[in-house]
This record gives structure tokens, sequence and C-alpha cells, in this order.
């Protein structure tokens, strides 16, 4: 697998990720309440919260939280799939 490849296959995934997420809670926001809606809305949480250090003249802040839920992670298994398909 070449560099190029690497990249396109990252990019991919973080899309992926985001896009699936963010159509995950806008079809469970016009489902009725039900395990469905359930299903697209509930999300699983992992990551650190955000530390913030204040040193007399600087303050930074680190954090990541990444929020997957049930259709990111199905576009993520699309990705994969296709990437295998395409590049295998």
């Amino acid at each position: 697998m070449r560099g190029k490849d690497v990249t396109f296959l990252t990019v991919s995934l973080i899309l992926a990720v985001v896009l699936g997420g963010f159509l995950g809670e806008l079809v469970g926001s016009f489902l009725p309440q039900g395990a469905v809606r359930t299903l697209f809305e509930r999300n699983v949480q992992f990551g650190f919260e955000q530390l913030t250090v204040d040193i007399y003249a600087i303050c930074f802040t680190i954090g990541l939280l990444l929020k997957i839920n049930f259709v990111s992670l199905l576009t993520v298994i699309f990705v994969i799939v296709y990437f295998r398909y395409w590049y295998f």
C-alpha cells in the first residue's frame, strides 16, 4: 500500500465517521419514539475531556472525545469494504 492510499483511507474513514454521525442524528430526529430512534440517536463516547493548563503568560487546552453512533459505524464498514474491493 502506497502513501497516497493510506492518506486516502484515513481521510475517508474520518469523513465516514463525521458524516455517519451527522446522518444518524438527522434521521433519528425525524423518527417517532421507540427502539429504532434509540438505535440511531444513541452514541458511545470515549476519549478524555478537555484539560486546561494556565501558566502565567500561556494558556492551552487539550482534549479529544469521540462520539460514535450506529450509522457512523455502518459508514466506516462501508468505506473499508469499498477500499478492499477497489484496491485489492
